[in-house]
């Protein structure tokens, strides 16, 4: 089986369209006075162009106009939702537009970009495949086809081989519609996706603030921040580094962590404070797992989350986080709320005034009932 993924992985990466990777990101800016955070996006396009156009950052044609903004994209583009190319193609036209302007785009690398690289596709959306087939598609699902054909003859499984007749051709095109091809080369190592997401980092510090899809756990703690983007990168390269082999998949690394977001002020507290003095940082900002239908402090606002959670039946927030200043607020349903959340006092005014801005009995009227032990509550349950 390893033989034959590394066939099939050889077979796409010879569809790929190689283009240029961007400039090698540096992992620290200082002076930075404005920076506009967002969350898991999961193939919302929609939700993604309002949030840039209300932060000012890209006007009415797509183009930046946030001049030395930093915009902070923490990772989790792809899965789930049918438009994670049109997000990733608008990232890349603005990362050029923002740098000429004084300004950066920093789309940091999560669990989901490593997933769709490494070929776990357990949640591509249908659309994704879609966005990429064309006319030819047809054609290259055949190729691709009689290939995988050709090497399980030459590799039967243990089981032995299936019979290769028309139901099994049906269900083989149902598993790999149109577009899969053309899919999964882009992402490849050498492909377009997947050489873009592999030329961005997956931890950064801005200011006083550091910036992270998922976390870092007890394991990681003493890892250097410019030592685990090297070594993020070199695998999404298909060339792992042997003192972080599995970065990509370890649950306290950078991409799975979720200890910041769940884990009681009783059991996290020390280490989050001994991560705040390794990188010299007054703040960490993550996404990867939804607690709150907004933004959400934890830690007397020293853990920020900024994966928006959705619940059935409500409208998206459009929740996003701004720093100006040095001074943090979160932007929900269009108002600016400012994002004091230092005292269990500050914690409790911040959850009414966003609770406010909800419809009555909204997702996140419960967080009010627990605002006096923020760091314990329990809202939405997270995803993978």
């Amino acid at each position: 089986m390893i033989g034959y993924l590394k066939t099939i992985a050889a077979a796409l990466a010879a569809l790929a369209i190689v283009f240029a990777a961007p400039a090698q990101a540096q992992s620290n800016w200082q002076g930075v006075s404005r920076i506009v955070v967002i969350g898991d996006l999961h193939g919302d396009y929609e939700k993604f162009a309002d949030i840039l156009s209300d932060a000012s950052v890209i006007d009415a044609a797509g183009d930046w106009i946030g001049g030395p903004t930093h915009l902070v994209q923490l990772g989790d583009i792809p899965d789930r939702g049918a438009n994670s190319r049109a997000i990733m193609d608008l990232l890349r036209r603005i990362e050029p537009q923002a740098r000429r302007a004084g300004g950066y785009v920093h789309a940091l690398i999560g669990n989901h970009e490593a997933m769709n690289v490494e070929g776990d596709l357990r949640y591509v959306h249908p659309g994704e495949y879609a966005a990429f087939a064309d006319r030819r598609s047809a054609r290259r699902r055949s190729q691709f086809y009689r290939r995988t054909m050709d090497y399980l003859r030459k590799h039967p499984p243990e089981g032995g081989l299936p019979v290769f007749d028309d139901a099994f051709r049906a269900q083989w095109d149902l598993e790999h519609p149109l577009g899969y091809v053309e899919h999964r080369a882009a992402w490849a190592p050498s492909g377009m996706y997947g050489r873009w997401a592999a030329g961005h980092d997956a931890i950064i510090r801005i200011n006083n603030t550091l910036f992270l899809h998922g976390g870092l756990g007890p394991s990681f703690v003493d890892a250097e921040r410019e030592a685990m983007n090297s070594a993020v990168r070199a695998a999404l390269r298909g060339r792992p580094v042997a003192a972080y082999s599995d970065i990509l998949t370890n649950q306290e690394g950078p991409l799975w962590y979720r200890g910041l977001a769940l884990n009681s002020a009783a059991t996290e507290r020390a280490h989050v404070e001994a991560l705040l003095a390794r990188h010299g940082v007054s703040r960490i900002v993550v996404g990867h797992t939804k607690r709150a239908s907004t933004v959400l402090p934890r830690f007397g606002g020293r853990v920020v989350l900024a994966d928006i959670a959705v619940p059935s039946g409500y409208t998206d927030p459009r929740a996003y986080l701004i720093i100006e200043n040095g001074a943090a607020s979160t932007i929900h349903r269009g108002a600016r709320v400012a994002l004091t959340a230092s005292t269990p006092a500050e914690t409790c005014a911040y959850f009414a005034r966003i609770a406010a801005l909800d419809p009555p009995d909204g997702p996140n009227a419960a967080l009010q009932a627990t605002c006096a032990a923020p760091d314990s509550a329990i809202a939405i349950a997270p995803a993978p």
